[in-house]
């Protein structure tokens, strides 16, 4: 009966998951597969790509190991790569997001790889066959053959090109596979791997009533008709002007709704200014998440989380979704630390940073976005964090997080759907929408516009507005929309190409671009170990950090724990072999993971959209090398059976009885690789969540792209108010500096353009 009953419990529970699942957003949701595919690879091109995803994800048969593996475990190493429709949604993934230069020479391997003469090039005497025509196509070798193949060109010195074309195919394959979810909303690998996505789905906690309803307007849902009707419902003028073209007059208008443009939002629609935000991504509430990996990556951030530099050495997280970051991030709500404010007002001679103004902003921020300092419970990696700095007499800090202390969500990076986490969507918005903002989903800005000013100010341009166009094909029209200010909000990574584009020419503009560089160790802790409750993706992402500080205690780095779902943490992972892989991701659920975070002097630029650039200084890696050997540390301090990190070889050591000297020995060979496309054996994939300083604010037009109110030096009324302008790194998670900057400039416009309109 015991059996019986549990079998109908399991039946009952995944029923309700389904339901829930069906009042998730279509969008969020899981698909049925098998569609119509657009990626126009070749059958020879999609030949090799079946190879090299079986090479990647073999079939593996397992004998009985210490007991009969489950028949989820049994199904999961019989599962390959290369099962339909796998590989053409691998070719789908890359033609939608890798750059074109990828793209080319992804292709291009793939027909070198389809011949005879291109395999043996490659591939050299494996391809080699006893019988006729001798030579074999990479998809007609062996599987072990084609594993040599991988394994060789992994760690090529040479022709770095063709491993990078190699590494887009594995990562591609692995994140395709862990991360599709079918109609239900499952994915067979999960039962596996232990890995559950409805732990932090609760439907009652979710609003009743979208809280932005009132000011929002979701361009993908309307018609050139409907459209011009809801904006004018919304209290907004709207004249057609012809040529496909709809005039939009309002006081402010600013492009973006996270950190910075939903405070600048609220702080200018609250002082009585008619406010417009347009931003590119979609609107979701707690009700809509799904939790699923793939599709939420897809739908909440830029280039569907799938966003790497042009050499493909760091993989960047940037949120693009109403709320931007601040719907998607960890919750980490850290102050701007003492010396970097010194910094910036002393050396950058920015007296906001210096000022008590900036302070009573941080408690302003603090309290709207409702931080707490403690957590009730922590999840499993913070547990695992926390135990071993304990163990090593090291400093452990709490973080403040913008939740209730009891909140205990895994999946916030795919959105909180516990509404717990309080981001700039449920509070600075829903400010602005209640004050008579408007907020334009789905819409995109083309570029601002700029005419010559005749006011006989030093700066040589207007801005008039900003031109935009709604990402919905059902609607034909451009809206040009007229603002007496205009601000810029969409982040680090766009705002710059958006003011190039519209004819901007300050040479800061898109340089000194800091990303917080990234590296993760890792420490495998097994179900027998029940010192630890829970798995890797339960409980509050960030709820505990440890600094690490030099001997003259400045701060090298900072220790936190991510949000890793399978198909991150497959993707990420150094490929070995298929076995290697597949053991690995059987483990995925009590694998802990640490992330060393740096405040980097290194930098890079982004003139264009979505071509990133940069370069770490030798002090970064410095710093990166001693978070990780310090990470390991703790991990092992923490009772892990065995530690590694992210280095192509797979890096790792079994922790069981090692001495002090065996593990000092181990640390000694742990360092800050460099990238795929260098000429090294061994290299690593870096990672980043925080982008900014690539419109910095300056004192002159030499030192910044914007002036200390956030104004650009060519064109008046053109400003900037999001993590661009901060002037360098700060070295922890930036959501309060980010928008008790935006909150100070914000403030300074409001005076500014009440002072305009009362005449003073």
């Amino acid at each position: 009966m015991e059996g019986k009953r549990t079998d109908r419990e399991r039946k009952t529970t995944r029923e309700t998951q389904r339901e829930m699942r069906k009042q998730c957003h279509p969008f969020l949701r899981g698909e049925k597969g098998e569609g119509k595919y657009r990626h126009g690879f070749s059958s020879a091109e999609m030949e090799t790509l079946n190879g090299i995803c079986e090479t990647v994800l073999p079939p593996i048969c397992i004998g009985e190991k210490e007991g009969q593996p489950s028949k989820p475990v049994q199904a999961f190493f019989t599962a390959s790569g290369s099962q339909t429709p796998i590989p053409d949604e691998i070719a789908e993934l890359i033609v939608q997001r890798a750059l074109i230069e990828s793209l080319i020479l992804v292709r291009l391997l793939l027909l070198i790889l389809s011949t005879r003469i291109g395999t043996l090039l490659l591939c050299g005497c494996l391809c080699l066959g006893e019988k006729w025509p001798y030579i074999n196509t990479f998809s007609s070798m062996s599987l072990s053959k084609r594993e040599k193949v991988l394994q060789k060109w992994f760690k090529h010195k040479f022709f770095t090109p063709i491993r990078l074309a190699f590494i887009i195919l594995k990562v591609a394959c692995l994140y395709v596979f862990f991360a599709r979810a079918d109609e239900d909303g499952e994915n067979p690998a999960w039962k596996a791997i232990g890995y559950e996505t409805d732990k932090d789905k609760n439907p009652s906690q979710g609003p009743n009533e979208k809280p932005l309803q009132a000011g929002i307007i979701e361009t993908m849902l309307e018609t050139d008709s409907t459209l011009v009707h809801n904006l004018a419902q919304k209290g907004l003028k709207v004249t057609n002007s012809g040529h496909n073209l709809y005039k939009i007059n309002c006081d402010v208008a600013i492009v973006g709704s996270g950190c910075g443009g939903g405070v600048a939002a609220a702080v200018l629609a609250t002082s009585g200014q008619k406010v417009v935000v347009i931003e590119k991504g979609n609107y979701f509430t707690a009700n809509d998440y799904s939790g699923l990996e793939g599709p939420s990556r897809k739908q909440l951030y830029e280039s569907g989380g799938i966003l790497p530099t042009v050499d493909g050495k760091v993989m960047i997280l940037a949120g693009s979704v109403v709320g931007g970051g601040s719907a998607v991030n960890w919750s980490a709500c850290i102050n701007t630390p003492k010396p970097v404010l010194k910094e910036w007002a002393e050396n950058q001679k920015l007296q906001l940073f210096g000022s008590s103004e900036y302070l009573a902003a941080m408690d302003t921020v603090s309290k709207r976005i409702g931080v707490t300092e403690n957590c009730v419970e922590e999840g499993f990696q913070n547990q695992v964090l926390r135990k071993g700095c304990q163990k090593l007499g090291l400093e452990i800090n709490a973080v403040p997080r913008n939740s209730s202390e009891k909140h205990y969500c895994g999946s916030c990076g795919y959105g909180c759907q516990q509404w717990d986490k309080k981001g700039t969507d449920s509070t600075w918005l829903v400010d602005a929408v209640n004050h008579g903002a408007v907020i334009l989903t789905g819409c995109k800005a083309e570029r601002f516009i700029l005419v010559d000013n005749k006011s006989g100010s030093k700066r040589k341009k207007k801005c008039l507005g900003v031109m935009a166009k709604s990402l919905n094909n059902n609607i034909r029209m451009k809206l040009q929309i007229e603002a007496k200010v205009t601000i810029s909000a969409c982040g680090a990574l766009l705002t710059p190409p958006l003011l190039i584009t519209s004819g901007l020419k300050n040479p800061n503009i898109g340089r000194n671009l800091h990303l917080h560089p990234v590296l993760m160790a890792w420490g495998y802790f097994p179900d027998s170990n029940s010192e630890f409750r829970g798995k890797s993706y339960e409980g509050g992402i960030i709820t505990s950090v440890h600094k690490v500080v030099s001997k003259d205690s400045s701060l090298r780095a900072i220790i936190e724990t991510p949000q890793l779902g399978p198909a991150s943490f497959a993707s990420l992972s150094p490929w070995e072999s298929g076995l290697d892989t597949k053991n690995r991701m059987v483990r995925y659920s009590r694998t802990a993971h640490m992330i060393t975070v740096v405040r980097d002097r290194g930098s890079g630029k982004v003139k264009v959209e979505g071509r990133i650039r940069y370069n770490l200084h030798a002090l970064d890696r410095e710093n990166l090398k001693a978070g990780l050997r310090q990470s390991l540390r703790i991990l092992v301090a923490a009772g892990a059976v065995e530690v590694g990190t992210h280095r192509s070889d797979g890096q790792r050591i079994k922790c069981e009885g090692i001495s002090k000297e065996e593990l000092e020995e181990f640390l000694d060979t742990v360092s800050a690789a460099e990238g795929a496309m260098k000429q090294v054996e061994d290299w690593m994939i870096y990672t980043s969540a925080h982008q900014m300083g690539s419109c910095r604010l300056g004192i002159s037009e030499k030192e910044g792209a914007v002036d200390e109110n956030g104004e650009t030096w060519e064109a008046e009324g053109l400003y900037v108010c999001d993590a661009s302008v901060l002037p360098s790194a700060i070295g922890v998670n930036p959501m309060i500096t980010v928008q008790s900057t935006a909150f100070c400039l914000s403030k300074r416009l409001a005076e500014s353009l009440r002072g305009e309109q009362s005449g003073v």
